[in-house]
């Protein structure tokens, strides 16, 4: 029989997530002398050292810290699965999930599975963070997301992932730029033309990448990290960019008319996936997430 209890892993969950004492007993409406009073409790029940807290610093875990999280979460999330399904006999999925997703893929991709999902499973909980790759990484592995959607690029180890699908990088222009005639592009094409570029990775790092393949460098005129911003830019003529996700409308916000071109010979497509922590194991409210992103990009 296990000498530790649902409370004290929680506890010690909450105060990975928050990175704090204090976070952690406001998150769980407690007293800070509870949470280090769990805490301690746990460190003495494992016989080992979870966390290093320092004043004024916060608490980082340990080596073994981070071990025992993961599992942490997968017993929490199977207790609270197991809790759910045996009050309601499993015939309505409920819970919580919380998604992440890579900012310029949430208005095509998050939309559609939150919206899908929703009509499924009403009585999950559901929640959503939209921002840099980087910063959806980093939330996904400190277990303030259950799941994300991401580009496939240079993500760390320790993820699984489920390829949605892979999405072919344009070449987007002025209605008026002088190539805006030709059906495709080649990026020697453009080589000497004024470039916008998405200056956020992984965007920056893959359309670096494609140049560096073909031997190239980009005349890079203006860099910025927001996908309306650089189509607003191109509408205005100022230079070409090269992105990957589409809206289906062929207009910058100002109203400007813009083209699509595809790049020959063909780039090294874009994977887009779902990835979660491949050591914590998904509720079924994650599962059902997973399920779902397959039916509808398979």
């Amino acid at each position: 029989m296990a000498r530790y209890t649902l409370r004290q892993l929680e506890t010690f969950v909450a105060v990975a997530e928050k990175g704090s004492i204090a976070g952690a007993a406001e998150a769980l409406h407690v007293s800070q002398s509870a949470v280090s009073g769990g805490l301690n409790s746990l460190e003495k029940v494992f016989d080992a050292q979870l966390t290093i807290r320092r004043k004024a610093h916060g608490v980082t875990l340990t080596a073994t810290g981070r071990y025992v999280f993961d599992r942490a979460k997968s017993l929490l999330n199977e207790a609270t699965d197991l809790e759910l399904h045996a009050r309601d006999t499993g015939v309505e999925l409920r819970g919580s999930l919380t998604i992440g997703c890579y900012l310029t893929l949430a208005p095509t991709v998050l939309a559609r599975l939150i919206d899908h999902y929703g009509t499924l499973h009403p009585l999950v909980e559901l929640d959503f963070f939209d921002g840099p790759q980087t910063e959806v990484q980093q939330r996904l592995a400190a277990g303030q997301l259950d799941i994300a959607i991401a580009y496939d690029l240079s993500l760390p180890a320790g993820l699984r992932r489920q390829r949605l699908y892979n999405a072919e990088p344009m070449m987007v222009l002025a209605e008026d730029h002088p190539l805006a005639s030709r059906t495709e592009l080649a990026l020697a094409d453009v080589a000497d033309e004024p470039m916008i570029l998405l200056d956020v990775n992984p965007s920056r790092e893959n359309t670096m990448m494609m140049f560096d393949s073909a031997g190239l460098q980009p005349n890079i005129r203006f860099r910025t990290t927001d996908y309306e911003v650089t189509r607003s830019l191109v509408g205005r003529g100022m230079g070409y960019a090269i992105l990957v996700q589409q809206p289906v409308g062929d207009r910058s916000y100002e109203g400007r008319p813009l083209v699509v071109r595809p790049i020959r010979p063909a780039v090294r497509p874009v994977p887009v996936s779902i990835i979660l922590p491949d050591l914590v194991r998904p509720s079924q409210a994650v599962t059902a997430m997973l399920e779902l992103a397959t039916d509808l990009y398979a």
